[in-house]
């Protein structure tokens, strides 16, 4: 779906396709350096980041596993309710491997900072965390936060895998939901 198709819900256009394409390249070209020789579990965490694992791995140019996880901490709502509950868990051992926490989004970090902890006590090597979006101003944890695609303003965002209420994710761009959508 393009802007045009959504242009009265969507206020602005925040990342671009072709910005998407480029910086997932250069992270992909990172984290193929930064685990060369080393054994990847890449954990995308569902739904949201199906969209960026999918093209952010066919950039690495490494060996790898993925796995998938599927927390929430929304709901239908635009604001994370700071609860995290795990629907979806691992199908893997990560004991003694390196594991990639790959994100849509980071708000709050709430959520990253429970993940991060849940599967360190697993015994991995290392958990680094990749995240396409951060909303550096609505950090309410600081979480260490390895490879950064983009770090936007505090606004709601949809596309490229994000959603309100299900719906945007198939956006190929990221813009700010337009406020009589959600009723904000």
């Amino acid at each position: 779906m393009r802007l045009e198709d959504c242009k009265d819900d969507i206020v602005r256009v925040v990342v671009t396709e072709e910005q998407i394409k480029e910086r997932l390249a250069e992270m992909g070209a990172q984290i193929s350096e930064d685990y060369a020789g080393e054994p990847l579990v890449v954990v995308g965490v569902l739904r949201g980041a199906v969209m960026v694992v999918a093209d952010l791995v066919r950039e690495i140019s490494i060996p790898l596993h993925m796995d998938w996880m599927a927390v929430s901490s929304y709901g239908d709502s635009t604001k994370s309710s700071g609860v995290v509950r795990i629907l979806k868990d691992l199908n893997s051992d990560i004991a003694d491997v390196n594991v990639l926490i790959v994100e849509d989004i980071i708000d709050t970090g709430l959520t990253l900072d429970y993940l991060k902890q849940y599967l360190e006590a697993r015994g991995p090597k290392s958990v680094r965390i990749a995240t396409f979006l951060r909303k550096p101003d609505a950090a309410q944890v600081d979480v260490p936060v390895d490879y950064v695609g983009f770090d936007i303003p505090n606004e709601f965002v949809v596309g490229y895998g994000l959603d309100y209420a299900e719906d945007y994710r198939h956006l190929n761009f990221v813009g700010t939901l337009a406020p009589h959508v959600y009723g904000g």
